[in-house]
């Protein structure tokens, strides 16, 4: 199954990664992700398959059109636990929630 702009963003939002950390993940530029999810270019299919693998790495399932009954391809958590919630690794982006300053 392709990965497309729509399942990458749902991708993103199951994981509550902002672009910049799936585009680390993904060995890409933050502006081709965000080129690609607005549907500006579509990457090199070597590209497509890092975005799949890094948001399965994450905890992303895809669900092909025929193990789903309805509503065609999608995606879903492989796990019940936030592997989002995970701590960040040295030099890995995120966002600062909860400034003390």
């Amino acid at each position: 199954m392709d990965i497309t702009p729509e399942l990458c963003r749902a991708g993103r939002a199951l994981l509550n990664w902002p672009q910049v950390r799936l585009a680390t993940k993904a060995g890409m530029s933050e502006g081709s992700i965000r080129d690609f999810e607005s549907r500006k270019r579509v990457p090199h299919p070597a590209k497509l398959i890092a975005i799949r693998r890094a948001l399965e790495a994450g905890g992303v399932r895809f669900i092909s059109d025929g193990q789903q009954t309805v509503g065609g391809p999608g995606l879903r958590m492989k796990r019940a636990t936030a592997l989002s919630r995970r701590p960040l690794q040295d030099g890995e982006a995120g966002i600062i929630t909860n400034s003390e300053m």
